[in-house]
């Protein structure tokens, strides 16, 4: 479904091809992303102009000569900056969408992608046309093709054979704290009681949590909330019945993080969800 707002321009949907994968088109004049994760692999393809991303705790300038990628749960960034306009293509791959690839290349997940920002022209190309030919989906054929193609080709040459997952090792007190977080969302969370069940001033647990997965306690639980909410869209709940359930106080500040996060608007994604 396509969207204005402000001079930008997106239309985001669910591939009928491929469960689990969605997919952006955005023509942004001004948009800024801010800190944030997606439980998917992201690849994009800037068309025309660019920005700077933050991923890995690296900045880097991408354009059309860059193809972007990260893996499940990465903490990224972005802002257009001197940009005067970034037009993109983007894939996400949740999921489903990584367990129907996985078979499909005869392995049981997708390998950990090594570097984030490629430059690979013929990689580019390859997932340019990918999108297009998903963006009308007329022909199965020839989109099954390119999508063992372009994937098979980046995980082959940028895949190290790990497992793409939240990182291992982290701190036992923040593990024990993100399973609260995930169980009790839609509930009234403050940062002194997170800190006292863990033991630690308010000062310290945002260290802590910044240290170990790149985001302060707030950051991390509205992720959590936003993923929440994403799951009661595709169930067909209402956006406001969504944005309550999900924990935020209301629609407009479920609006206000899903557009910062990921470009769209909720309206945006249930109407992808129930059309695909």
């Amino acid at each position: 479904m396509a969207r204005r707002h402000t001079g930008n321009h997106t239309s985001y949907w669910h591939s009928r091809r491929i469960p689990g994968m969605s997919l952006l088109r955005a023509d942004f004049r001004h948009h800024d992303y801010g800190s944030h994760t997606h439980d998917a692999y992201v690849i994009a393809v800037t068309e025309s102009g660019g920005a700077e991303i933050r991923n890995r705790n690296v900045v880097r300038k991408v354009g059309a000569a860059t193809l972007f990628v990260s893996n499940p749960d990465e903490r990224q960034s972005a802002r257009m900056g001197d940009s005067g306009r970034w037009r993109y293509r983007a894939f996400y791959l949740a999921r489903p969408a990584i367990g129907d690839l996985a078979r499909r290349f005869g392995t049981d997940t997708l390998p950990h992608l090594q570097e984030s920002m490629l430059d690979d022209g013929d990689l580019i190309g390859r997932f340019e046309r990918l999108h297009r030919v998903l963006e009308t989906e007329q022909d199965d054929l020839l989109a099954d093709e390119l999508v063992a193609d372009a994937f098979g080709r980046l995980f082959e040459r940028y895949g190290d054979g790990r497992r793409a997952k939240i990182p291992a090792g982290r701190d036992a007190v923040v593990t024990r704290l993100i399973a609260l977080m995930r169980e009790h969302h839609a509930e009234h969370l403050s940062l002194d009681q997170l800190a006292g069940l863990a033991g630690l001033t308010s000062f310290q647990l945002i260290g802590l949590f910044k240290r170990t997965v790149g985001l302060t306690p707030h950051a991390y639980l509205v992720h959590i909330r936003l993923n929440a909410a994403c799951r009661f869209l595709r169930r067909g709940h209402s956006l406001a019945d969504s944005a309550l359930a999900a924990g935020f106080c209301d629609q407009a500040a479920l609006n206000k993080h899903f557009r910062r996060c990921y470009g769209i608007t909720p309206l945006q994604f249930a109407q992808a969800a129930r059309a695909g």
